[in-house]
């Protein structure tokens, strides 16, 4: 199984622009990124790119980049590009954010595990929700699951409703679950989604994945016990180093 690790990084971010440069402890965030893909189960790592100084940045610490087109409106875009400019053959392609310098390659794994059945178009991880500012907050995706382990819907809202329970004991009453914004790809799959016009369920949550499930395919999920630390904004990376990680 020939799986390759593409990490999308794009410069102009609007909250936090030059975020994948940026130091932490001695490194930048795109190298920690590219290292913890590394020590993880692929066939190789990419970064993929629209700037001139993250590519120079990636090759100066012996990394793998290629250049994508800026217009690109999401990180499943730009993977197709950059899986086309390698010019490789791979079965899988795993996304893995580049604001994310501490994910665990077991959580890369995870993703990667699904593909073992030869079913699986897509794949994610989710992870348990275990308080209610969790539950409730609309900046953290929910995913409701199958008894097959497949998404049946994400939501910026908590769904089920649980109806007559208090709000603070809704994750007490239902097993809730939060996205962890990491995708697989078969590649053929990669390919076909990428031509989908954007879909009123994506419109209305602004949750590109809910595209997918509107046009019928299938999204695998893997649970991880391993929180995930986003850096979205400056702040954001000052409490990652005030816990002097």
């Amino acid at each position: 199984m020939e799986v390759l690790g593409i990490i999308p990084a794009r410069y102009a971010s609007t909250r936090f622009p030059g975020k994948p440069l940026t130091d932490i402890n001695g490194k930048s965030m795109i190298q920690r990124v590219y290292e913890q893909a590394k020590s993880a189960n692929l066939t190789a790592v990419l970064v993929a790119t629209d700037d001139q100084r993250i590519f120079d940045h990636v090759q100066d610490f012996g990394g793998k980049a290629v250049m994508t087109a800026e217009h690109h409106q999401s990180g499943t875009d730009r993977c197709f590009e950059a899986y086309q400019q390698y010019n490789q053959p791979f079965d899988y392609i795993i996304n893995i954010q580049g604001d994310e310098p501490f994910i665990k390659p077991e959580q890369i794994n995870l993703v990667a595990g699904c593909f073992q059945s030869t079913h699986t178009q897509l794949a994610t991880l989710i992870k348990e929700i275990n308080t209610p500012e969790e539950l409730f907050n609309v900046n953290s995706p929910k995913v409701v699951i199958n008894k097959a382990g497949e998404a049946l819907y994400f939501s910026r809202q908590p769904i089920p409703y649980c109806r007559n329970v208090p709000n603070d004991i809704w994750h007490k009453q239902h097993t809730y679950y939060k996205h962890i914004g990491i995708y697989g790809y078969r590649t053929d799959i990669l390919e076909q989604i990428t031509q989908l016009p954007p879909s009123g369920l994506e419109l209305a949550e602004s949750l590109e994945q809910l595209r997918w499930l509107e046009h019928g395919f299938k999204i695998a999920t893997a649970i991880t016990a391993f929180e995930t630390i986003g850096i979205d904004t400056p702040e954001d990376l000052e409490k990652v180093k005030e816990l002097g990680l």
